[in-house]
């Protein structure tokens, strides 16, 4: 089980490296690291079991967060539909995306960072992409709202950038061209 302590945190190197392709058949021990991380962000969102385990609430873990420098991480959260989405994407690409972006308007947070880095977070509205499942089957997605955001965030971890790289230095709250804020619930 993954806990708090096997997430590495901003500063560690393995966060600016870029991952590498994972190869199928997965090993075991790839297997099993890619059902612990979407275990983790199922027990972060209980409440029994966060508090239990002192889990922070995720929606995203890249395999870098947990010192593994493959191309894969976990999703767990619901679309703008209210659909229940829960997967582990190995090897995700963004074939297409929108003109327009957007950002989430209260900022992006990561379990890598212990602060909170207030600004905001440029990413496409709406993505199409495509991955592998644990078990090799090639999945095409569409995403928007939430789900697109963290797609981005975590394929971006794969490719050693953090979320505040995205964040305007000068004005961290400058308007975004073309882009439409998101509010979380």
């Amino acid at each position: 089980m993954i806990l708090m302590d096997d997430i590495i945190r901003e500063g560690h190197p393995t966060l600016r490296t870029k991952a590498e392709e994972v190869k199928f058949p997965l090993s075991d021990e790839t297997r099993q690291l890619a059902e612990d991380m979407l275990q983790y962000l199922i027990n972060s969102q209980d409440p029994e079991m966060a508090e239990k385990y002192n889990l922070r609430s995720g929606i995203g873990l890249a395999a870098n967060q947990v010192n593994s420098l493959q191309r894969m991480f976990a999703l767990h959260l619901q679309d703008d539909a209210g659909e229940q989405l829960s997967f582990v994407a190995i090897n995700p690409k963004i074939v297409s995306h929108s003109v327009e972006n957007t950002y989430l308007s209260a900022g992006e947070g990561c379990l890598s960072v212990d602060r909170n880095v207030p600004g905001y977070v440029p990413r496409h509205a709406r993505i199409t992409v495509k991955f592998k499942t644990i078990d090799g089957e090639e999945k095409k997605m569409r995403l928007k709202g939430l789900s697109a955001i963290a797609f981005q965030h975590e394929l971006d971890h794969l490719n050693g950038i953090m979320f505040y790289d995205r964040i305007n230095e000068k004005n961290p709250f400058a308007d975004i061209p073309e882009s439409i804020p998101y509010e979380r619930d």
